[in-house]
């Protein structure tokens, strides 16, 4: 995949595809046209750069992810925390707990990964 960042409106189109797929083009054509305003081609457009970038494929019209929403996401954080932190998980955690308090249910979850990852099960 060449680049895993999206544009808002590139953001909105796939979350539509991954809540739809497989979808047929001409649906998804529909369904951005009610969703998101579109006309036939902007949607075409946008699918067309998505597929060229290895997110979507268009195969025998029906539109399908080529990475799913949850692998996106890790490789969106991983891409976060590097540009942003030098790569510091550590750095990163400290900063968002400056301004957000952890409960202790997420505490213990943090906790339960930590010594997951240490005993290599993750």
């Amino acid at each position: 995949m060449e680049e895993c960042r999206l544009a808002e409106v590139e953001s909105k189109f796939v979350e539509l595809v991954w809540k739809n797929e497989p979808i047929g083009s001409g649906d998804l054509v529909k369904l951005c046209e009610k969703e998101l305003n579109w006309n036939k081609s902007t949607t075409y457009t946008v699918l067309r750069r998505l597929c060229q970038r290895g997110i979507l494929q268009n195969k025998e019209t029906i539109v399908t992810s080529l990475i799913k929403k949850d692998e996106f996401y890790s490789i969106q954080s991983k891409q976060f925390v590097e540009d942003t932190f030098g790569g510091s998980l550590p750095k990163f955690v400290a900063a968002f707990t400056r301004s957000k308090k952890l409960s202790d249910k997420e505490i213990d979850e943090l906790q339960r990964f930590i010594n997951e990852h240490e005993e290599g099960k993750v």
